[in-house]
Protein backbone atom coordinates (compact mmCIF):
# COMPACT_ATOMS: atom_id res chain seq x y z
CA UNK A 1 0.00 0.00 0.00
CA UNK A 2 1.43 3.37 -0.67
CA UNK A 3 1.84 5.69 1.70
CA UNK A 4 0.11 8.71 0.28
CA UNK A 5 -2.94 11.33 0.89
CA UNK A 6 -3.51 11.60 -3.35
CA UNK A 7 -7.07 10.12 -2.43
CA UNK A 8 -9.94 11.05 -5.32
CA UNK A 9 -12.33 13.30 -4.63
CA UNK A 10 -15.52 11.47 -4.95
CA UNK A 11 -16.98 15.24 -4.47
CA UNK A 12 -15.65 16.89 -7.62
CA UNK A 13 -16.71 14.04 -9.97
CA UNK A 14 -19.54 14.36 -12.71
CA UNK A 15 -21.53 11.94 -11.31
CA UNK A 16 -21.30 9.70 -7.82
CA UNK A 17 -23.34 7.45 -6.07
CA UNK A 18 -25.95 9.26 -3.53
CA UNK A 19 -28.47 6.43 -2.04
CA UNK A 20 -29.11 2.80 -2.92
CA UNK A 21 -32.92 1.83 -2.32
CA UNK A 22 -33.20 -2.10 -1.54
CA UNK A 23 -36.54 -4.18 -1.20
CA UNK A 24 -36.72 -6.59 1.71
CA UNK A 25 -38.72 -8.86 3.01
CA UNK A 26 -37.93 -8.48 7.01
CA UNK A 27 -37.35 -5.06 7.27
CA UNK A 28 -36.06 -5.73 10.92
CA UNK A 29 -33.84 -7.90 10.39
CA UNK A 30 -31.90 -6.08 7.41
CA UNK A 31 -31.89 -2.60 9.10
CA UNK A 32 -30.48 -4.30 12.20
CA UNK A 33 -27.87 -5.67 9.99
CA UNK A 34 -26.41 -2.79 8.58
CA UNK A 35 -26.65 -0.96 11.71
CA UNK A 36 -24.20 -3.70 13.92
CA UNK A 37 -21.93 -4.63 11.12
CA UNK A 38 -21.47 -2.15 9.10
CA UNK A 39 -22.23 0.80 11.62
CA UNK A 40 -24.78 3.10 9.96
CA UNK A 41 -27.51 4.48 11.85
CA UNK A 42 -30.96 5.10 11.03
CA UNK A 43 -31.86 7.90 10.32
CA UNK A 44 -35.78 7.94 9.65
CA UNK A 45 -37.83 5.04 10.53
CA UNK A 46 -41.81 4.22 9.78
CA UNK A 47 -43.53 0.55 9.56
CA UNK A 48 -42.16 -0.20 6.38
CA UNK A 49 -39.37 1.82 5.43
CA UNK A 50 -35.89 3.06 6.96
CA UNK A 51 -32.99 4.99 6.06
CA UNK A 52 -29.78 4.38 7.26
CA UNK A 53 -26.50 6.64 6.59
CA UNK A 54 -23.75 8.44 8.80
CA UNK A 55 -25.66 11.05 11.17
CA UNK A 56 -25.71 13.55 8.20
CA UNK A 57 -25.73 11.76 5.50
CA UNK A 58 -28.68 9.11 3.94
CA UNK A 59 -26.77 5.99 2.10
CA UNK A 60 -29.10 3.21 1.83
CA UNK A 61 -33.32 2.94 1.87
CA UNK A 62 -34.52 0.07 3.09
CA UNK A 63 -38.56 -0.52 1.68
CA UNK A 64 -40.02 -3.78 3.44
CA UNK A 65 -42.60 -6.15 2.39
CA UNK A 66 -42.90 -9.17 3.26
CA UNK A 67 -44.68 -10.33 0.04
CA UNK A 68 -41.99 -10.15 -2.15
CA UNK A 69 -40.21 -13.14 -3.76
CA UNK A 70 -36.86 -13.99 -2.41
CA UNK A 71 -34.39 -13.00 -4.78
CA UNK A 72 -33.04 -15.22 -7.32
CA UNK A 73 -29.02 -14.38 -7.88
CA UNK A 74 -29.08 -15.50 -11.19
CA UNK A 75 -31.76 -12.44 -12.37
CA UNK A 76 -30.18 -8.93 -13.24
CA UNK A 77 -30.34 -6.61 -10.51
CA UNK A 78 -27.68 -6.02 -7.51
CA UNK A 79 -23.93 -8.06 -7.58
CA UNK A 80 -23.08 -5.77 -4.49
CA UNK A 81 -23.60 -2.42 -2.98
CA UNK A 82 -19.40 -0.69 -2.12
CA UNK A 83 -18.97 1.17 0.96
CA UNK A 84 -16.37 3.19 0.75
CA UNK A 85 -14.25 3.93 4.04
CA UNK A 86 -11.94 7.13 3.43
CA UNK A 87 -8.80 5.42 4.97
CA UNK A 88 -7.02 1.89 5.07
CA UNK A 89 -6.70 2.60 8.49
CA UNK A 90 -11.37 2.95 8.78
CA UNK A 91 -11.28 -0.38 6.48
CA UNK A 92 -8.46 -2.29 8.91
CA UNK A 93 -10.70 -0.93 11.91
CA UNK A 94 -14.16 -2.26 10.41
CA UNK A 95 -12.33 -5.76 9.63
CA UNK A 96 -11.06 -6.12 13.00
CA UNK A 97 -14.78 -5.41 14.48
CA UNK A 98 -16.69 -7.87 12.42
CA UNK A 99 -14.19 -10.41 12.83
CA UNK A 100 -14.67 -10.66 16.31
CA UNK A 101 -18.14 -10.25 16.56
CA UNK A 102 -18.24 -13.35 13.90
CA UNK A 103 -19.94 -11.53 10.61
CA UNK A 104 -19.89 -13.79 8.24
CA UNK A 105 -17.39 -13.15 5.23
CA UNK A 106 -17.80 -14.32 1.65
CA UNK A 107 -14.10 -13.35 0.42
CA UNK A 108 -11.58 -10.30 0.52
CA UNK A 109 -9.46 -8.77 -2.72
CA UNK A 110 -6.76 -6.80 -3.64
CA UNK A 111 -7.93 -5.33 -6.82
CA UNK A 112 -4.45 -2.85 -6.90
CA UNK A 113 -6.87 0.29 -6.99
CA UNK A 114 -8.50 -0.73 -4.05
CA UNK A 115 -8.55 -3.56 -0.86
CA UNK A 116 -12.17 -5.02 -0.70
CA UNK A 117 -14.12 -7.41 1.69
CA UNK A 118 -17.36 -8.70 0.72
CA UNK A 119 -20.48 -10.15 2.79
CA UNK A 120 -23.92 -9.94 1.98
CA UNK A 121 -26.76 -8.88 3.94
CA UNK A 122 -29.74 -11.30 5.64
CA UNK A 123 -31.25 -11.68 2.52
CA UNK A 124 -28.57 -12.02 0.39
CA UNK A 125 -27.91 -9.04 -1.21
CA UNK A 126 -24.14 -8.22 -1.75
CA UNK A 127 -22.00 -5.93 0.33
CA UNK A 128 -18.17 -4.34 -0.69
CA UNK A 129 -16.37 -2.51 2.15
CA UNK A 130 -13.30 -1.18 0.37
CA UNK A 131 -10.74 1.58 0.56
CA UNK A 132 -8.92 2.61 -2.12
CA UNK A 133 -5.26 2.89 -2.85
CA UNK A 134 -3.53 6.57 -3.71
CA UNK A 135 -4.38 7.55 -7.50
CA UNK A 136 -0.88 7.14 -8.58
CA UNK A 137 -1.19 3.65 -8.29
CA UNK A 138 -4.43 2.96 -10.00
CA UNK A 139 -2.90 3.30 -14.13
CA UNK A 140 -0.17 1.39 -16.33
CA UNK A 141 2.73 2.47 -18.36
CA UNK A 142 0.20 3.99 -20.71
CA UNK A 143 -2.31 5.59 -18.07
CA UNK A 144 -5.10 2.79 -18.27
CA UNK A 145 -6.41 1.84 -15.40
CA UNK A 146 -5.79 -1.49 -14.21
CA UNK A 147 -7.74 -3.78 -12.04
CA UNK A 148 -6.83 -7.50 -10.91
CA UNK A 149 -8.69 -9.93 -8.37
CA UNK A 150 -5.64 -10.94 -5.87
CA UNK A 151 -5.62 -12.42 -2.61
CA UNK A 152 -6.12 -9.22 0.42
CA UNK A 153 -3.13 -9.70 2.81
CA UNK A 154 -5.43 -9.07 5.62
CA UNK A 155 -3.01 -9.55 8.18
CA UNK A 156 -1.58 -6.24 6.87
CA UNK A 157 -4.44 -4.56 6.46
CA UNK A 158 -5.66 -5.17 10.28
CA UNK A 159 -1.83 -3.46 11.33
CA UNK A 160 -3.19 -0.21 9.83
CA UNK A 161 -5.47 0.12 12.66
CA UNK A 162 -2.52 0.75 14.72
CA UNK A 163 -4.27 -0.22 17.88
CA UNK A 164 -7.17 1.90 17.12
CA UNK A 165 -11.03 0.70 17.54
CA UNK A 166 -14.00 0.69 15.54
CA UNK A 167 -16.33 3.39 16.21
CA UNK A 168 -18.52 2.62 13.58
CA UNK A 169 -19.23 4.26 10.18
CA UNK A 170 -17.04 6.90 9.64
CA UNK A 171 -18.89 10.53 8.46
CA UNK A 172 -17.10 10.51 5.70
CA UNK A 173 -18.25 7.08 4.22
CA UNK A 174 -20.31 6.91 1.03
CA UNK A 175 -21.41 4.33 -1.26
CA UNK A 176 -18.20 4.66 -3.73
CA UNK A 177 -19.84 2.54 -7.05
CA UNK A 178 -22.74 -0.21 -7.10
CA UNK A 179 -21.97 -3.34 -9.23
CA UNK A 180 -24.96 -4.67 -11.19
CA UNK A 181 -26.02 -8.04 -12.36
CA UNK A 182 -27.13 -7.47 -15.96
CA UNK A 183 -28.38 -9.79 -18.72
CA UNK A 184 -25.84 -8.64 -21.43
CA UNK A 185 -22.82 -6.24 -21.44
CA UNK A 186 -23.24 -4.63 -24.75
CA UNK A 187 -26.55 -3.44 -24.03
CA UNK A 188 -25.47 -2.46 -20.64
CA UNK A 189 -23.03 -0.14 -22.16
CA UNK A 190 -25.89 1.31 -24.32
CA UNK A 191 -27.47 2.10 -21.53
CA UNK A 192 -24.67 3.43 -18.58
CA UNK A 193 -22.23 4.68 -21.62
CA UNK A 194 -24.21 6.27 -24.59
CA UNK A 195 -27.20 7.47 -22.14
CA UNK A 196 -25.81 7.77 -19.11
CA UNK A 197 -22.54 9.49 -20.47
CA UNK A 198 -19.88 7.32 -18.51
CA UNK A 199 -16.56 6.33 -18.80
CA UNK A 200 -15.61 2.75 -19.20
CA UNK A 201 -13.05 2.67 -17.22
CA UNK A 202 -11.98 -0.76 -17.40
CA UNK A 203 -12.82 -4.62 -18.56
CA UNK A 204 -13.11 -7.88 -17.08
CA UNK A 205 -14.30 -10.80 -19.23
CA UNK A 206 -17.94 -10.65 -18.86
CA UNK A 207 -17.94 -7.22 -16.97
CA UNK A 208 -17.44 -3.24 -17.68
CA UNK A 209 -16.87 -0.91 -15.33
CA UNK A 210 -18.51 2.62 -15.62
CA UNK A 211 -16.59 5.62 -14.02
CA UNK A 212 -16.86 9.41 -13.77
CA UNK A 213 -14.16 11.87 -13.31
CA UNK A 214 -11.02 9.27 -13.58
CA UNK A 215 -12.82 7.10 -10.62
CA UNK A 216 -11.84 3.54 -11.20
CA UNK A 217 -15.78 3.19 -11.42
CA UNK A 218 -19.07 4.51 -9.79
CA UNK A 219 -20.87 2.02 -11.51
CA UNK A 220 -20.14 -1.85 -13.37
CA UNK A 221 -22.34 -4.33 -14.97
CA UNK A 222 -21.15 -8.06 -15.09
CA UNK A 223 -23.43 -11.29 -16.90
CA UNK A 224 -21.06 -13.55 -14.12
CA UNK A 225 -24.26 -15.09 -12.55
CA UNK A 226 -26.93 -13.48 -14.74
CA UNK A 227 -26.31 -13.52 -18.51
CA UNK A 228 -29.34 -13.65 -20.63
CA UNK A 229 -31.58 -12.47 -17.78
CA UNK A 230 -34.43 -10.28 -18.82
CA UNK A 231 -36.66 -7.80 -16.74
CA UNK A 232 -36.59 -8.09 -13.47
CA UNK A 233 -39.96 -9.95 -12.20
CA UNK A 234 -42.22 -7.24 -10.13
CA UNK A 235 -42.99 -8.43 -6.60
CA UNK A 236 -39.05 -9.70 -6.07
CA UNK A 237 -36.47 -8.59 -3.14
CA UNK A 238 -33.28 -6.89 -4.16
CA UNK A 239 -32.24 -3.57 -5.74
CA UNK A 240 -34.81 -1.04 -6.44
CA UNK A 241 -33.20 1.83 -7.60
CA UNK A 242 -29.86 3.51 -7.33
CA UNK A 243 -29.28 7.44 -6.80
CA UNK A 244 -26.87 9.25 -8.82
CA UNK A 245 -25.41 12.71 -7.90
CA UNK A 246 -24.94 15.03 -11.01
CA UNK A 247 -22.75 17.85 -10.17
CA UNK A 248 -23.44 20.09 -13.48
CA UNK A 249 -27.56 20.53 -13.97
CA UNK A 250 -26.82 20.85 -17.67
CA UNK A 251 -25.25 16.98 -18.08
CA UNK A 252 -28.87 15.91 -16.50
CA UNK A 253 -29.96 17.61 -19.53
CA UNK A 254 -28.07 15.93 -21.82
CA UNK A 255 -28.82 12.53 -20.79
CA UNK A 256 -32.42 13.48 -21.10
CA UNK A 257 -31.99 14.31 -24.53
CA UNK A 258 -29.94 11.12 -25.19
CA UNK A 259 -32.90 9.17 -23.16
CA UNK A 260 -35.59 10.81 -26.08
CA UNK A 261 -33.32 9.72 -28.60
CA UNK A 262 -33.05 6.08 -27.48
CA UNK A 263 -36.79 5.93 -26.57
CA UNK A 264 -36.30 5.36 -22.93
CA UNK A 265 -38.86 7.22 -20.81
CA UNK A 266 -37.81 9.27 -18.48
CA UNK A 267 -39.80 11.15 -15.16
CA UNK A 268 -39.17 14.59 -13.61
CA UNK A 269 -38.38 14.03 -10.25
CA UNK A 270 -37.97 17.37 -7.20
CA UNK A 271 -33.98 17.23 -8.06
CA UNK A 272 -33.60 15.93 -11.45
CA UNK A 273 -35.21 12.76 -13.06
CA UNK A 274 -35.48 8.95 -13.08
CA UNK A 275 -35.42 6.66 -16.09
CA UNK A 276 -34.98 2.44 -15.86
CA UNK A 277 -32.12 0.72 -17.34
CA UNK A 278 -33.21 -2.27 -19.60
CA UNK A 279 -33.71 -4.87 -16.83
CA UNK A 280 -36.19 -2.33 -14.85
CA UNK A 281 -33.49 -0.88 -12.24
CA UNK A 282 -34.32 2.54 -11.26
CA UNK A 283 -31.42 5.32 -11.91
CA UNK A 284 -32.54 8.39 -10.37
CA UNK A 285 -30.52 11.51 -11.42
CA UNK A 286 -30.37 13.82 -9.01
CA UNK A 287 -28.50 17.37 -8.68
CA UNK A 288 -27.82 18.06 -4.79
CA UNK A 289 -24.88 18.62 -2.65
Amino acid sequence: MTASSEVFDMQAAPMRIGTVRLKVRDLDAVGRFYEKALGLVALDTTSHHVTLGTPITPLLELVGDPALAPNDRRQAGLFHTAFLMPTRADLARWLAHVVATRVPLQGASDHLVSEAIYLADPEGNGIEVYADRAVSDWHGPDGEIRMATDPLDAQDLLRAAGGTEWSGFPDAGMIGHVHLQVGDTAEADRFYRDVLGLDIATRYPGASFYGSGGYHHQLAGNVWNSRGARRRPKGTGGLDAVEIIVRDAADIAAIAARADAASIAVNPTENGMSLQDPWGTTITLSKRG
